[in-house]
């Protein structure tokens, strides 16, 4: 029996637009590259988890960073759902025929690699074994649960080298920041999951980060 889709991420597809994105998150006109990136949500024994990727520190683009699966739309995708459940497959093995496809969120910009990117809605009814099935792309897959990821003691915030500072997450041995972080955060809140947190916790991001981040 497949799990259903549950009512807080039916609610989030249905009215994406409720939640205003954060100025930096805004694609500006006329620029970018059209991406996706697959926000996929289960169900385990630890509850509602969400599927998560360590880039390779050796990869090209978001060397080392934690990140949603997902890259650039291809002329045979289809569109952003195509892209994303196509290139959740060549990273992780998922199989897609597990997963439903609830809707999509607003399109956002990714400034470094210069991509407007649309978060593609997944529900993980049929879950499947996933790893790091691009070896030169992606170092590990994890399945992190939403509880870990809105206890306070596993978040905070990060301090960019220009000075600005965005939310962070400390889980399953990864520090998730930036872009990725950004969403996490928007999400949860949106979802209600979000729980109050220290966000005067302000730390710098540390300098081996920065120095994969620069490449």
């Amino acid at each position: 029996m497949t799990a259903p889709v549950p009512g807080w991420l039916t609610d989030l597809a249905t009215d994406p637009h409720r939640h205003p994105l954060p100025p930096w998150m805004r694609p500006p006109d006329g620029r970018g590259r059209a991406a996706a990136v697959l926000l996929l949500f289960g169900e385990s024994a630890l509850g509602p988890d969400i599927l998560l990727i360590q880039r390779s520190a050796n990869g090209r683009n978001h060397a080392g960073q934690p990140a949603f699966p997902g890259g650039g739309i291809d002329p045979g995708d289809g569109g952003p759902v195509g892209a994303a459940l196509r290139e959740a497959e060549e990273e992780t093995g998922l199989d897609r025929h597990g997963v439903r496809v609830v809707g999509t969120l607003p399109e956002l910009y990714l400034g470094r690699s210069d991509n407007r990117v649309t978060p593609v809605l997944g529900w993980w009814h049929t879950p499947c074994a996933v790893h790091a099935a691009s070896p030169d792309e992606v170092e590990s897959v994890a399945r992190v649960p939403v509880a870990e990821l809105v206890d306070p003691a596993n978040r905070l915030r990060l301090r960019f080298p220009g000075g600005s500072a965005g939310p962070a997450f400390r889980v399953r041995g990864m520090l998730v920041w930036g872009f990725t972080a950004g969403i996490l955060d928007a999400v949860l809140t949106a979802t209600g999951f979000a729980l109050p947190w220290d966000a005067s916790q302000v730390q710098d991001l540390p300098p081996e980060v920065i120095r994969l981040a620069r490449r």
